[in-house]
């Protein structure tokens, strides 16, 4: 028996005949390792005494070997080239002889590892010669599988083999392709996979090397074997191969091509196969159709393996990418693309999910896909993978997928609809959110632009899912915070941004910039389809609960787009385009803008108004006049033009919005500003020196050499308009001049409206920094402005305008009045045109009671200040209320009224400038209406009186008295009275408008004005019969019996309040001169009383404080006034005969006193301030009479209880209240009639045994002291401290039942020293209507303020 080491690779029975050359000890030095005979391996190898298992161990030595010790072997085998090649032959002997795969397979091992140790080519080329051989000599091509299999692994293991094939080897490859039509699948099996590692050698050399025919023949056999292919292994290899192949493009137009016949094998082929030649060769002639490769590939996405199904898809997406044209068109056919989109709805695998959308990217390119509705079958596949898509950690997945998405709905016919129902879309648009929400902004630009898919019309449900769009804009509205956008604006960050301009963060940002700046045009464009659709705007289908109003209605889109814009979109593309602009992103900006002001009509002047006030004009012009010069960047041009004219449009609207010629204006700026946008493409700096320019006559409007400057000048006044001041003042002043003298100097040139009103504006609002206008200039802007057949077509409701014209002489003379007259007009028109005189004096009245000043309008306080900085300026307005129709002349009075408020400021004394000019106004009315019958209603077209007299009561209570007589103005006032009274006397009593200012100035006269002037006009007005008896039917009228009754209720108690308060200053003053009476009135007492008495909760405060006014003077000449017949009743004096107290107190009698004094503590105990200070007047006059006339009855009336009661309400009303000047004058009065005798001591004590506590003198007194002390004397009114003293006094003098103490009289005596510090003060009378409440009065009576109502 042989025997052979266990650890040595060495036969006994031949290693002694073997050269020791060719063994070796390989391992340490000192002994042991592996003792190798290579001589004796081969005699084993090729032995047939030597078994199987000795063979296979000594193979897996020598692989073990050669693993372990390279180039051990090759050094041995290099002493004889011949044994080397001998060891190979064996070796290849052995692949076919042994069919044990265990030891083949080590066989195959030992060969390449043999070949790759010995480094040379010859073994290879003598390896490769061998197997050709084998090839041609053999008939059993099974048996040379084990061949293939080797020839696989020595490819793979080195690659410089493939090269060496495909050069010099050729016929063995294009036998090696003839074993592909054997039936065997494993040997089909090991050749692929040959094939597989041939062409798949690194660079590919070897592939781009190989023959075309060969190339072609591998293409066709490989289809016909794929197609028939059950075993996995050679499904795989097969998939594999294919898949290297489908990265060439003539290989993918052999594989996709129909016919065989371009691909027939060569002629001169010899392989003997078990098969015929001619049987071959017809099998290779035609490829059925079922071996088709889209079917194929088709049938590998139907089975449940992933790989191969990745490897399909894969295989697909390279086919299309070399020409998606020409192979589109088979896939489709051939239903992948429904295959595909099935895959999508069961897998989550990443690299699946990708090949899958990366197909469907390149299909959906063929028109073919949407005309076979495959999208509207895979769209809800898609859906749902995106949302698995969103949750692997391969961003590039979604990106993919969103990609897809994006071309399904780019390219989706119009007709199609993909998304039927709500909850579909909703669906969609959830999921493109999340790809907007991703962190990179990779995927979020791709989510973007699928959003900007979304917003096609086509593409929405049933009703329109507003809301969700909604949710799409805020989604990519909350990533504009990432942004990489720098903020600076510094030279150095400019610096630094250009040389990092194509870095990838600032690329990314402006990429997803872009693409949601196309988004959000595309939701402007779905906004108003749907808004010019009724169905889509009202989403006819929409709930019933949801409210058109609510979150998912159009007007919220509308809305949200329009937050979203003006909150972070414009801002963010603002600051963009400050660092690096870009035209591309403008201009779809721009467009973006321009939609904004169709979007919400009701928003749209708020949105011009910021716009331009935000610089946007300047904005867009400058990237005009950057990037648009010579014809460059067209859309953004149109863009920007586009824009600005919408823009300028809308604020010229804004501002004329009265129709008529600013309507025919509008349509002339439109015009010009289409036709002549486009060619305005320069700097701002270049525009002064365009507008000097002469370019020629000007034939049309809007088009022609000037149309251009007309363009400038409308757009510098719509722009300053809003603050936006393209250029300085003083550059558009001076440019705006030259441009109105270069158009006069061509003669033949007018300009248009709207461009000279424009040029005007500028000229006002710009004047204050500019010089002042010289001779020539100023000439000229007349000329320009005397042009225009109507001025009013030039107005602009500016307070710079009404500067401009007033402040320059020349043209106040000409437009003074007339910008005036505009300016009232237009006034007007901002509050209610409807609001009569009455319902303003009502409202004057509420303000007068509530303690209200009226603010002033600001176009009152603009004027206001015009007037003071121009005063000539006044003169025209008075002669704008004493010769215009009456709404102008009503609000130039209002004007004037309210300067003459605050005539302190003047330097100049206006009201005496004014008077004389009354004066004349008067006397030219009186004239006037001389010539009617009095009584006869006179009509006139304009009715200027009551303004002129409202105009002269504010003018005379404005002014101070003459304080000597004989003064300058003494002959003015007097004559002033004289027409008044005239006037007064010859008026109709309906026309109370004339009648109530007539009345209140000759109240007003009287009242203010010096002795030596009442004295003159008292004995003219008492001799003015027409006067007296328009006196007497007003009194006349406040009789229930009375025919006469005034025109309104207002009018009536306001006329009969200035018609009480005149006669009260009459009665007093002839009382007082004792002047001829030549018309006696008559008045009735009894029903003054009752008014007071009964009917004062129906009666107004001020009507009630002039009959108060009116009693009081009667009261205080003991109602026996020689130009006043007091009438009284039974209800008053009692029935005839009368009784001695009556006899003694007629007309009143003891019963009327008695009502009288009950309503006057009911007046007193409002606590209204006119009232109380009115009525306790009154009191003291009713206190007088009483006392004068019969005494027991004053004393009597005042120690009644009602007497106590009302000092107790008045006590109990709180101690400041205590401390009032009305309130101390009623105790002083009280105390001042009290008589305590013996029957009323004995009423007064019986009063205190019924339990009342407060009817102790001492104790009202007290608390006055306490109030007194507490808040001190230097806190107290001129009034309150005389009244203060005045009852003091009265309490040192009085006796007390109990005397005070001594503690009360040094606390009185302390407060009256402290009253004797105070600063003397003017002494007042005791029956004053204080002059604070003057201004309440006169509001309520309907004049002006400032009438005095103090008693003379």
């Amino acid at each position: 028996m042989k025997k052979m080491a266990s650890k040595d690779i060495i036969n006994d029975k031949f290693h002694f005949r073997h050269d020791p050359s060719w063994s070796g000890r390989l391992g340490p030095a000192k002994g042991g390792g592996l003792h190798l005979c290579i001589a004796c391996v081969i005699e084993m190898l090729e032995s047939d005494d030597i078994s199987l298992v000795r063979k296979s161990h000594a193979l897996s030595a020598v692989c073990g070997f050669l693993k372990c010790f390279p180039g051990a072997l090759r050094e041995m085998l290099q002493n004889d080239h011949q044994v080397s090649m001998h060891f190979i032959s064996s070796l290849m002997g052995m692949l076919h002889i042994l069919v044990d795969p265990a030891t083949l397979e080590k066989v195959d091992q030992v060969l390449v590892l043999l070949l790759l140790e010995l480094r040379s080519e010859m073994p290879l080329l003598y390896v490769l010669d061998q197997i050709n051989k084998q090839m041609i000599d053999q008939l059993n091509v099974k048996s040379f599988l084990p061949t293939f299999n080797f020839l696989g692994s020595l490819v793979e293991a080195i690659p410089s083999v493939a090269l060496t094939l495909v050069t010099h080897f050729v016929p063995l490859l294009d036998r090696l392709c003839s074993v592909l039509l054997y039936p065997d699948e494993e040997v089909k099996a090991s050749v692929v996979y040959m094939w597989l590692k041939l062409l798949g050698t690194t660079g590919g050399s070897a592939a781009q090397s190989l023959p075309v025919t060969v190339r072609d023949r591998v293409c066709t056999l490989l289809i016909q074997t794929f197609a028939n292919a059950s075993h996995p292994q050679l499904i795989n290899n097969c998939i594999a191969l294919l898949w290297l192949l489908v990265q060439w493009g003539e290989a993918v137009s052999v594989l996709m091509s129909n016919a065989a016949d371009q691909l027939m094998c060569s002629q001169d082929q010899n392989i003997h196969i078990s098969t015929s030649q001619n049987s071959s060769q017809n099998q290779e002639e035609q490829i059925p159709d079922h071996c088709h490769l889209p079917l194929i590939l088709k049938k590998l996405l139907l089975s449940g393996d992933d790989t191969l199904q990745v490897t399909s898809a894969k295989c697909i997406a390279s086919i299309l990418i070399h020409s998606p044209i020409q192979y589109s068109a088979p896939f489709i056919k051939a239903g992948i693309p429904e295959f595909l989109f099935d895959r999508l709805a069961n897998t989550s695998s990443e690299v699946l999910l990708w090949s899958v959308y990366s197909c469907l990217v390149l299909l959906i390119e063929d028109p073919i896909f949407s005309s076979q509705c495959h999208s509207v079958y895979g769209i809800e596949s898609l859906v749902s993978s995106l949302k698995r898509a969103e949750q692997l950690t391969n961003v590039d997945v979604l990106k993919q997928g969103l990609l897809l998405l994006t071309k399904i709905l780019e390219r989706e016919s119009t007709n199609v609809r993909l998304f039927l129902s709500p909850p579909a879309f909703v669906a969609v648009s959830q999921a493109v959110i999340c790809g907007l929400s991703s962190p990179c902004l990779q995927v979020a630009t791709q989510g973007s632009s699928a959003a900007a898919g979304l917003f096609r019309l086509n593409h929405q449900s049933r009703p329109v899912q507003y809301q969700d769009l909604q949710g799409l804009l805020r989604a990519i509205t909350r990533r504009f915070s990432e942004l990489q956008i720098p903020r600076s604006n510094s030279l150095q960050s400019r610096v630094s941004l250009e040389k990092s301009q194509h870095s990838s963060l600032f690329s990314l940002s402006e990429g997803f910039l872009l693409q949601s700046l196309l988004c959000f045009q595309a939701a402007c464009r779905l906004a108003v389809e749907c808004a010019s659709d009724p169905v889509l705007k009202e989403n006819t289908f929409t709930a019933p609960t949801k409210k058109s109003n609510g979150p998912d209605s159009l007007e919220s889109l509308c809305q949200c787009m329009l937050q979203c814009c003006d909150s972070v979109w414009i801002p963010t593309v603002v600051r963009m385009c400050e660092c690096a602009p870009n035209p591309q992103i403008l201009q779809v900006f721009y467009s973006i803008l321009s939609s904004q002001f169709t979007l919400l009509p009701s928003v749209t002047t708020a949105f011009a108004n910021k716009m331009a006030s935000s610089g946007f004009y300047k904005l867009a012009l400058e990237h005009k006049g950057i990037f648009c010069v010579g014809n460059r960047n067209t859309p953004l041009n149109a863009a920007c033009c586009d824009f600005l004219q919408k823009l300028s449009m809308c604020l010229f609207r804004q501002s004329f919005s009265a129709p008529g010629i600013y309507q025919q204006d509008a349509e002339e700026i439109e015009n010009l500003l289409q036709y002549s946008l486009s060619s305005l493409c320069c700097r701002l700096s270049d525009w002064p020196t365009l507008l000097c320019e002469s370019p020629g006559l000007q034939l049309c409007d809007y088009k022609g050499p000037r149309a251009t400057q007309y363009c400038l000048v409308i757009i510098l006044h719509l722009a300053l308009q809003q603050g936006d001041r393209l250029l300085p003042d003083q550059t558009v002043f001076s440019s705006v001049v030259w441009f109105l003298r270069s158009v006069q100097e061509e003669g033949s040139c007018t300009l248009p409206t709207f461009v000279l009103r424009s040029s005007l504006y500028l000229l006002a609002v710009t004047q204050d920094k500019s010089p002042a206008l010289e001779g020539a200039s100023l000439d000229c802007i007349d000329k320009a402005l005397s042009s225009s057949q109507s001025f009013s077509s030039l107005y602009i409701h500016h307070s710079a305008l009404l500067h401009f014209i007033c402040g320059n002489l020349l043209l106040k003379e000409k437009f003074g009045a007339l910008v005036l007259e505009l300016w009232l007009n237009k006034q007007a028109q901002s509050t209610d045109a409807d609001v009569t005189m009455t319902e303003r004096h009502v409202n004057e009245k509420r303000c007068a009671e509530d303690g209200r000043e009226q603010e002033h309008s600001a176009e009152i306080v603009e004027l206001l200040s015009l007037l003071k900085k121009y005063p000539s300026v006044i003169m025209i307005l008075l002669d704008i209320v004493c010769n215009k129709e009456a709404s102008l002349a009503e609000r130039a009075l209002a004007i004037l009224t309210t300067l003459l408020d605050g005539q302190s400021n003047f330097e100049e004394d206006l009201c005496t400038s004014l008077k004389p000019a009354l004066l004349q106004a008067l006397q030219k009315l009186s004239v006037e209406r001389m010539g009617f019958v009095y009584g006869q209603k006179h009509v006139e077209e304009v009715n200027s009186l009551p303004l002129v007299l409202r105009l002269l009561c504010v003018t005379h209570a404005a002014s101070n008295p003459p304080s000597t007589p004989c003064s300058n103005m003494d002959e003015v006032h007097f004559k002033l009275l004289y027409q008044v009274s005239n006037i007064a006397g010859r008026l109709n009593q309906s026309d109370t408008e004339s009648l109530l200012p007539a009345l209140s100035y000759l109240y007003c006269y009287l009242s203010r004005s010096p002795s030596h002037c009442t004295d003159r006009a008292v004995p003219m007005l008492l001799s003015n019969c027409g006067l007296m008896n328009q006196l007497q039917t007003i009194l006349s009228s406040s009789s229930s019996s009375a025919p006469f009754v005034l025109s309104s209720d207002a009018s009536s108690s306001s006329l009969l309040c200035c018609s009480h308060l005149l006669l009260s200053s009459l009665i007093t003053l002839q009382h007082e001169l004792s002047i001829q009476v030549h018309k006696i009135l008559s008045w009735s007492l009894e029903t003054a009383v009752q008014r007071m008495v009964i009917q004062k909760r129906n009666t107004d405060t001020i009507l009630l404080v002039s009959y108060l006014r009116l009693l009081q003077a009667l009261l205080s000449v003991d109602l026996n006034s020689a130009l006043v017949c007091v009438t009284t009743g039974p209800g008053l004096v009692g029935q005839t005969p009368l009784e001695v107290e009556d006899g003694a107190l007629f007309p009143l009698g003891s019963k009327g006193a008695q009502c009288l004094l009950i309503a006057l503590s009911g007046l007193i105990l409002q606590k209204n301030e006119l009232l109380l200070r009115a009525s306790v007047n009154c009191l003291s006059s009713v206190l007088g009479f009483l006392q004068r006339k019969y005494p027991q009855t004053a004393n009597y009336v005042v120690s009644q209880p009602w007497s106590r009661f009302l000092l107790y309400s008045l006590h109990c009303s709180g101690k400041s209240f205590l401390l009032h000047p009305a309130i101390l004058r009623v105790i002083t009065l009280v105390r001042c009639y009290t008589r305590l005798t013996s029957s009323t001591q004995a009423s007064f004590m019986e009063f205190m045994r019924h339990g009342s506590q407060v009817v102790l003198w001492e104790h009202h007194l007290l608390q006055v002291m306490d109030a007194v002390e507490k808040n001190g004397v230097k806190k107290l009114s001129q009034e309150a401290s005389q009244a203060l003293r005045l009852l003091l006094t009265q309490m040192q003098s009085c006796v007390f039942q109990p005397p005070p103490t001594e503690e009360h009289k040094q606390r009185v005596k302390r407060v009256m020293e402290s009253l004797d510090t105070l600063p003397p003060f003017e002494s007042l009378p005791c029956d004053i209507l204080y002059p604070e409440f003057q201004m309440k009065i006169s509001n309520m009576l309907g004049v002006f303020p400032s009438v005095c109502l103090t008693s003379p």
